[in-house]
């Protein structure tokens, strides 16, 4: 009876797929527990969340979100059979550390799948997809964040989920994609307020499809209810903005305007009701003052804390964090955790995004890259004007931001960078040209290589 159903075996691609995410899922969550402390912030965003457990009242620097997510890991995490050898109480409670990291582990294992959904989503090609995988896998500041109980792993989640949903609704036209889309990239901006980095990269580009649409005078001949139809047969081919149109202003204003609003006034309630001062209207927005006010005093200066560091130093990683040191006296081991990038990675990615950015500037294309036009089904041009505004919208704001700033606030720019380079090895990779595919493989053995330096937890 077992020969008549057919075995089922993936193809090379979906094994590749699910190699890189058990692969981040090991280095993750390979020793989680090894320092049985709080190491860097996990003073505050674990303390926060075991303070709703205890009915503690507390003022959060952000909003609750990533809060809410470590209690709820905290509660599930009590079931977890764990070494006697990893339970403190620095919490206010008896707790192990596996229980406020566990969820953040499996959320950054996730990071690498999302950021490849997207680009396969803009590009159609496989090729894109693995490479871009591959790349976000041997990141170390990705992995060092996941490794422990902090907020920014959840922000870029929450973003990137939000950008694939709305992607894949302007492939495929169903509502519910979009309207999830619009909660999940509300639900960034409810971890860290720059989170809405990635709702206003979503907005500028509906806005240059509508505002290229209305001047071509697109709307009077017709072609917007033609991309609206949005029929199987060459969808794929289809322009990339002209995708945009199939999201009407009335759509556009009610799930990414309306709903990402209610959402985020919605997550706070559990906070603002455990917190009794601030159980009102009146209370939202005071609480919302009050956290703009706090950002507003944190200065910027090596005197308040030894690592901050200016935006323009991220695109070299001038000034990675040491988020823990600690030296043991079996043997005069000293174990340290490092938030770095992949050296190699982060210093081509910066390139990469800078050359991209140079063919928007001035609109010109090498040869090899008016090859790489024609194999990717949506053009290029459409697929690095994503890119790049939702790198530019990442990072630009920092740079009028006066408070002490760190290396991990370009996590979300860093990410996109990642898939600038990712695009420019599949083109290399694809030449017919020995010398552009030795380069592309020189690239990703470097990268490989300098894996083991970025994420120092060991």
């Amino acid at each position: 009876m077992l020969n008549q159903f057919p075995k089922l075996r993936p193809t090379p691609y979906q094994a590749s797929i699910v190699a890189v995410f058990v692969f981040s899922l090991v280095i993750r969550f390979w020793n989680l527990g090894q320092f049985n402390e709080f190491v860097f912030d996990e003073v505050y965003y674990a303390k926060f969340a075991s303070d709703y457990w205890l009915g503690n009242d507390f003022f959060p620097s952000h909003p609750p979100l990533s809060h809410y997510l470590i209690a709820l890991a905290m509660g599930l995490g009590q079931f977890f059979p764990v070494d006697p050898e990893q339970v403190n109480d620095l919490t206010g409670a008896v707790r192990s550390t596996w229980s406020y990291r566990w969820l953040n582990a499996l959320t950054g294992a996730t990071i690498p799948l999302l950021l490849g959904a997207i680009a396969y989503l803009l590009t159609q090609r496989r090729l894109v997809t693995l490479l871009t995988m591959g790349l976000v896998a041997l990141d170390g500041l990705f992995l060092v964040e996941s490794r422990y109980a902090l907020n920014n792993i959840y922000l870029i989640f929450f973003g990137l989920l939000g950008q694939a949903l709305v992607l894949w609704h302007l492939r495929h036209g169903k509502l519910w994609q979009l309207i999830l889309g619009g909660i999940s990239l509300a639900c960034a901006g409810s971890v860290k307020w720059n989170g809405f980095a990635f709702l206003l990269g979503i907005y500028l580009l509906w806005a240059i499809a509508w505002f290229r649409a209305v001047l071509s005078q697109d709307w009077a001949r017709g072609k917007v209810n033609s991309v609206t139809s949005l029929g199987r047969h060459g969808q794929n081919h289809q322009d990339f903005l002209s995708r945009w149109l199939i999201i009407s202003p009335f759509k556009f204003a009610l799930w990414l305007v309306l709903a990402p609003a209610i959402t985020y006034s919605v997550i706070w309630i559990p906070h603002l009701l455990m917190n009794g001062e601030y159980a009102s209207l009146e209370g939202f927005w005071r609480i919302q003052r009050e956290t703009w006010q706090y950002h507003r005093r944190v200065g910027n200066s090596p005197d308040i804390h030894p690592y901050c560091s200016p935006w323009y130093s991220w695109l070299v990683m001038a000034r990675p964090i040491a988020y823990f040191y600690q030296k043991s006296g079996k043997f005069g081991l000293i174990y340290d955790v490092h938030a770095m990038a992949n050296p190699i990675l982060l210093w081509f990615s910066t390139g990469a995004m800078g050359l991209l950015l140079g063919t928007i500037a001035w609109q010109k294309i090498s040869q090899f890259f008016s090859r790489g036009i024609n194999q990717i089904n949506a053009p290029l041009r459409g697929v690095t004007l994503y890119v790049a505004i939702n790198y530019a919208v990442n990072l630009l704001p920092w740079l009028g931001i006066s408070r002490c700033t760190f290396f991990y606030h370009y996590l979300p720019a860093y990410g996109f960078s990642i898939l600038a380079l990712a695009l420019i090895l599949a083109t290399l990779l694809d030449s017919p040209k020995l010398s552009y595919r030795i380069i592309a493989w020189t690239v990703l053995t470097l990268v490989a290589i300098a894996s083991g330096i970025g994420p120092q937890f060991f």
